[in-house]
């Protein structure tokens, strides 16, 4: 008999005990999560980008005419004094070259210039030599009319004829080196480019382009020898001790920054340091963003002083990370914004009481930085909330602290 009850009972046993094991996976366990209580504290909210330091006097000098470039000898960083240091040299632009048939045009114009003076020589010689016969005519005729041999209209003619071959004279001589001019621009035209190294003489060789302001050379434009147009630019000075952060912020959030507002820079490679904004840009700009998406954009400049050691680091065009305060308060009600999650139109938080049980609780929000929200209505300081509720997180679900 004993064992036919042992039998019986083995059985009865084993569903007993998978029964039992059902209704504990089954019996609702606390969900395991991680909470924050809610506390009163300042908050700041920032509107944090990329910036881009810069001189804020930046001058591009440029070429007062058109010629040839001389290779520029000064160098990146080299002070420059205003209106001394001597920033690029630009000779006169050499002549173009000749094909066979223009060459042989200029030629013949030498030759034709050549002719042409030789022909206002011989005018010349002709001229010269009746204005020699007419003042001897006019001598002898004033010797005879002083004898009273010759009538006085006599020696006014002789008079005005040696005013005419004088005059003739004075024409062939102008003529004469008219020829010879245009000889020497006939000839002109048939000079070769310069050699290589042929600058020229004296001061009149150049146009010398002479620093503008006192400070340092920031970039060369052009560096090599170059045939140069008028107004190209050839090279940026400006004083690195005066710089400037431009940051181009979204547009929506310039509406937002007002001149005064301090910034924090960082990110440079030296500590952290302290700037304010001088004035928000009235002009918006459309700016490609990396993900292909169009924006608007505003620059904002911010005055900064550097802390020591830093004015010599910082040049110009050298990147900053800056955080522009837009709102800031020393006592304020607020959350980790990973606590909040929508319902429906609102935001809302599970709150976690004595009892270990969440419950959904909307509330109403003020500021929201990327870290942390304002509270303005819904919990009050002290309570506890889930941070980064799971799916498993429902209201008046059980749950335990993660770890305890």
């Amino acid at each position: 008999m004993g064992d036919a009850i042992r039998r019986f009972s083995l059985p009865v046993i084993l569903v007993a005990g998978i029964a039992g094991a059902l209704a504990w996976a089954l019996w609702p366990h606390p969900v395991p999560v991680d909470l924050v209580t809610a506390a009163r504290g300042p908050m700041t909210v920032t509107v944090d980008e990329e910036g881009r330091t810069r001189v804020k006097d930046l001058y591009v000098v440029s070429a007062p005419i058109a010629g040839r470039l001389t290779r520029i000898e000064i160098e990146v960083g080299d002070p420059v004094e205003a209106r001394k240091t001597v920033l690029a040299r630009i000779l006169p632009s050499d002549p173009g070259l000749h094909d066979r048939r223009t060459h042989a045009e200029l030629e013949s114009r030498v030759r034709s210039a050549q002719a042409a003076l030789s022909l206002a020589s011989a005018d010349m010689t002709r001229a010269k030599a009746q204005l020699a016969l007419a003042q001897e005519e006019f001598e002898r005729t004033s010797r005879l009319a002083a004898q009273g041999t010759v009538a006085k209209a006599a020696l006014d003619r002789a008079r005005a004829e040696l005013g005419t071959r004088r005059a003739e004279h004075e024409s062939a001589e102008a003529q004469a080196r008219v020829r010879a001019y245009e000889l020497e621009t006939a000839k002109a035209a048939l000079i070769p480019p310069a050699a290589d190294g042929d600058e020229g003489d004296g001061a009149d060789c150049c146009v010398f382009v002479r620093s503008p302001v006192d400070g340092r050379v920031l970039r060369l434009i052009a560096e090599s020898e170059a045939v140069v147009a008028a107004g190209e630019p050839l090279i940026e000075v400006g004083d690195p001790r005066r710089q400037e952060i431009v940051v181009d912020v979204l547009s929506a959030d310039a509406v937002k920054i007002a001149p005064g507002a301090q910034v924090r820079v960082s990110g440079w490679g030296g500590p952290d340091f302290a700037a304010t904004v001088r004035r928000v840009e009235p002009y918006g700009f459309t700016k490609v963003s990396a993900l292909g998406i169009e924006e608007q954009r505003v620059n904002v400049l911010v005055d900064f002083k550097a802390p020591d050691g830093a004015g010599a680091r910082l040049g110009h065009g050298f990147r900053v990370d800056t955080s522009i305060v837009v709102w800031q308060s020393d006592d304020v009600l607020h959350l980790p914004v990973g606590a909040l999650f929508r319902d429906g139109g609102d935001w809302a938080v599970y709150v976690v009481g004595d009892e270990g049980v969440a419950r959904a609780r909307k509330v109403q929000l003020g500021q929201v930085n990327g870290v942390t929200a304002q509270v303005l209505a819904g919990i009050e300081a002290g309570e506890r909330v889930v941070v980064h509720p799971g799916d498993r997180v429902a209201d008046g679900v059980g749950v335990t602290v993660r770890g305890g």
